[in-house]
């Protein structure tokens, strides 16, 4: 099985177009030890032919020209992609505004929750996925669900579960108890390779290492997790915004409760930071917080990094 990150940052990319924060200036400036990131998105293939992406990056049209694996082979027809699937862990701008980059007529999948699914419709500029082209498909909770797009079987399983998080923000509802999230407004992945049983899992998107997550991690081959903030406090200390890591949907790496802690005793073979946000302090290579993510078996995410499994 091979994995591609496509893009490693969270919302906005790496720089922020509209952020003037130490570490944006820094990346701008060619600085020794940073590097642009693009948006949230992996992608996944069990035969190096056929692809599947996970969650579509407002960036994704930049993401599949940086990927030659992603392009059309020579032999195709003048009309061909190997991306015959994409599937949704959440509503989130950055992970569903990418749909509209494959828009021209190209059949493929998308996988993703009944909510999701449903603000997708309520919105009619995702009609231009045409449904005859693009059906829509229904992640059922807990369940091993084989991936097909375009008539092609990708060899591959998906199992979505519900993750400790928050309904995306254009969709909250401010008089609601936790501004209306539901159990699966926010989902983890495990993708399987049918021929080998090979799995890993992507969650980009998390508020909290719970026991039920601390579970089914356990003894896990690879992970990629919520990297989004390094201090639960930093988009406030950095005034860059009034709201926590908790607030968003975020758990922060540091601290007794957070990702680093909670994965130190779960015996992942390999971590791997996505959806990295400008603000935290990892981005920069030669910083104590990198140094300590990287003592604690962490690895920081970049974009092209590619993993076989």
């Amino acid at each position: 099985m091979r994995i591609r990150i496509l893009g490693s940052g969270a919302g906005g990319g790496f720089p922020q177009w509209n952020c003037n924060c130490a570490n944006c200036r820094a990346v701008r400036a060619g600085e020794a030890g940073f590097s642009a990131r693009t948006q949230s998105s992996l992608a996944v293939s069990a035969d190096g032919a056929n692809w599947v992406l996970l969650n579509a990056s407002p960036d994704l049209r930049e993401q599949i020209a940086a990927a030659p694996q992603l392009a059309p082979a020579e032999g195709d027809p003048v009309r061909a992609s190997p991306i015959k699937a994409v599937a949704l862990t959440n509503g989130d701008v950055d992970h569903v505004a990418g749909l509209l980059n494959l828009r021209e007529a190209q059949p493929f999948s998308v996988y993703a929750a009944g909510r999701v699914l449903s603000a997708l419709a309520a919105n009619p500029i995702f009609t231009i996925l045409q449904p005859q082209l693009v059906p829509r498909m229904e992640l059922p909770m807990d369940e091993a669900v084989p991936l097909h797009g375009a008539g092609v079987d990708l060899g591959l399983s998906i199992r979505a579960f519900p993750v400790p998080g928050k309904i995306a923000l254009y969709l909250e509802d401010k008089s609601a108890p936790n501004f209306g999230t539901s159990a699966g407004d926010t989902l983890g992945l495990q993708i399987i390779e049918a021929k080998t049983g090979a799995s890993f899992f992507y969650i980009p998107g998390c508020a909290k290492v719970d026991d039920a997550l601390a579970a089914r991690l356990r003894g896990a081959a690879l992970v990629f997790f919520d990297g989004t903030l390094f201090h639960e406090n930093e988009m406030i200390e950095q005034g860059l915004m009034g709201k926590t890591g908790s607030r968003m949907g975020h758990v922060n790496m540091s601290g007794a409760d957070g990702s680093m802690a909670a994965f130190a005793s779960l015996g992942v073979a390999r971590k791997i930071y996505v959806h990295i946000n400008n603000s935290n302090p990892v981005l920069n290579a030669n910083s104590p917080e990198h140094a300590i993510a990287r003592d604690a078996g962490w690895e920081i995410g970049a974009d092209g990094m590619e993993v076989t499994l």
